[in-house]
C-alpha cells in the first residue's frame, strides 16, 4: 500500500460512508473519483436528516407549536454553524439558497435592480474570467444583456492560470462587479485572490467569489478574502443536494433589493406596497430548504471534527501523487497546472485521440467513476482546442490505491482502443 505523508486515516473515515462499500459491474469495488461534481454523505449526516423527518418536521419561523419551534431552532442553528465555518462577522450575513447557481444569480439580479452606487447599467462593466463555471458566466451575461453593461474577462495562460498581465485594462473605473472562482472546477487552479481584490478595491468595484470548489477542501475565511459576496454549495461538502449559501457583507445586504418576493421575506404587506424583513430573511422568500440546511450543518460538524487544515493537507498529498502517476500514462495530457502547487484536488486530462466519453465509459465498466465532458466550463475547452476532458477529483476519503486503480484503468482504456 502506498504511503504518503499528510494523509488522513482513510480506513476509519471510509467506514462512515456506506456507499463506498458498494460493488458495481460484476462485483467490482466502487472507486469514486467524481467528488468535484458531488461528494458522498456520511452516516452522521444521514442520521441527522432521518431524525429531523422522524421527530421535528415542521415549517419554520411562523409556528408556535413544539415541532415548529424545534425545526426553527435546528434551521437557525445551521446558519450559526455556517457563519462560524466561514468566519462570517454576523450570522445575519448567511443566506440559504438551493445551490451556488442560485446564490450567484441572486447577486446578479440584486445589482441589476439596485440604486446607486451599486447599480449595473449601460455605463458600467462586469468582469469575470475564462475559467468560470457556467453558473458564474450566464447570470452575468443575462445581466449585461438586460442592462447594456459591458462584459469583460481575464483570459488563461497555456498552463491553466489566469492571465493577469492586463489587469489594469480589464478592471477599470467603470467596473461595478468582479466575479471569479476561487478554485477552478475543471483546471483545479487556485486563483490569486489578493491581487484581483486589491485592484477591484482600487476602482471601487464589488467582488463576488465562487467558492464551490474551495469550501469543501480548505479553510474558508470570508473576512480574509476581503470579498463582498461568497457563494458555495452543500452537496460538494458532504451535505445534501438542494442547499447553497450566499454570504454577503451586512451593509450591502441592507441596501440591496430582494431577488424573490413572497412569504417570510416581508415586514409588512398591503395591496399598495410592501416593506421587507432584514437580512437574511429578506432574501429567503417562501419555505426554505429546512432539512437541507440542517443536513449542511451536520456536514460542517463532520468536517470540523476532522479539521479543514488536515483535509487540505490530505488532498494536496493525493494531488501530488496523482499528478506524478498520471504523467506516467502515455499520451495523457493534463489540462491545467502540471504540478500540485496552487492546485485543488481535481485533475482534468485528455488521453490521446480517445474521446473522454469513451474513456469514462470504459473506466466505469471497471468500477471507476469519473466525470467527462466540459464540466459546465465550455470556454476552457474552447481555449485549449479540445472537445471535452476526463476529470478525476478527490476528497477526504480518497486514497492512493484509488489513484493507482485509475492509472491501471487508463492503461486498460489505451489497450481497449488499440
Amino acid at each position: 500500500m502506498t504511503q504518503l505523508p499528510g494523509l488522513l486515516d482513510t480506513e476509519a473515515i471510509r467506514k462512515d460512508f456506506p456507499i463506498l462499500d458498494r460493488l458495481v459491474h460484476d462485483e467490482r469495488k466502487l472507486v469514486y473519483l467524481d467528488n468535484a461534481a458531488t461528494s458522498q454523505t456520511p452516516r452522521q449526516v444521514l442520521d441527522v436528516l432521518s431524525e429531523y423527518y422522524e421527530q421535528h418536521n415542521a415549517n419554520v419561523h411562523r409556528g408556535v407549536h413544539v415541532l415548529a419551534e424545534e425545526a426553527t431552532a435546528l434551521y437557525e442553528g445551521a446558519r450559526d454553524k455556517v457563519a462560524a465555518f466561514i468566519n462570517a462577522p454576523s450570522r445575519d450575513e448567511v443566506i440559504f439558497t438551493k445551490n451556488a447557481s442560485e446564490s450567484l444569480n441572486l447577486v446578479a439580479n440584486m445589482l441589476g435592480w439596485a440604486d446607486e452606487p451599486y447599480r449595473v447599467d449601460a455605463d458600467t462593466e462586469i468582469v469575470i474570467t475564462e475559467m468560470e463555471h457556467h453558473s458564474n458566466i450566464v447570470p452575468w451575461q443575462l445581466l449585461a444583456q438586460r442592462t447594456g453593461a459591458k462584459l469583460k474577462w481575464f483570459g488563461l495562460t497555456d498552463d491553466g492560470r489566469l492571465d493577469l498581465s492586463n489587469i489594469d485594462e480589464i478592471i477599470t473605473e467603470k467596473t461595478k462587479i468582479v466575479s471569479f472562482v476561487l478554485v477552478s472546477n475543471i483546471l483545479g487552479t487556485v486563483n490569486p485572490v489578493e491581487a484581483i481584490v486589491r485592484r477591484a478595491q482600487e476602482v471601487g468595484a464589488l467582488v463576488c467569489i465562487d467558492a464551490s470548489q474551495a469550501a469543501p477542501h480548505m479553510p474558508l475565511d470570508v473576512q480574509a478574502l476581503q470579498a463582498d459576496f461568497v457563494a458555495f454549495t452543500g452537496h460538494k461538502m458532504l451535505g445534501p443536494t438542494g442547499i447553497g449559501v450566499l454570504w454577503g457583507r451586512q451593509e450591502l445586504l441592507e441596501d440591496l433589493p430582494p431577488f424573490l418576493g413572497g412569504g417570510e421575506m416581508i415586514e409588512t404587506v398591503s395591496m399598495h406596497s410592501s416593506t421587507y424583513a432584514p437580512a437574511p430573511h429578506k432574501f429567503e422568500a417562501g419555505t426554505p430548504p429546512i432539512s437541507q440546511a440542517i443536513g449542511l450543518g451536520a456536514a460542517i460538524d463532520y468536517l470540523n471534527a476532522i479539521g479543514m487544515d488536515k483535509i487540505q493537507a490530505h488532498e494536496h498529498a493525493l494531488t501530488e501523487y496523482a499528478v506524478r502517476r498520471l504523467t506516467e500514462v502515455p499520451d495523457l495530457k493534463i489540462i491545467g497546472p502540471s504540478t500540485a502547487e496552487d492546485r485543488g484536488a481535481a485533475i482534468s486530462f485528455t488521453l490521446g485521440d480517445i474521446h473522454p466519453h469513451d474513456v469514462g465509459q470504459v473506466l466505469d465498466e471497471q468500477g471507476i467513476a469519473v466525470r467527462v465532458g466540459h464540466h459546465c466550463a465550455r470556454p476552457v475547452c474552447l481555449r485549449y482546442g479540445i472537445p471535452a476532458t476526463t476529470r478525476a477529483s478527490f476528497y477526504l476519503y480518497s486514497t492512493p490505491a484509488e489513484i493507482d486503480a485509475l492509472v491501471t484503468g487508463l492503461e486498460h482504456v489505451r489497450n481497449f482502443f488499440g
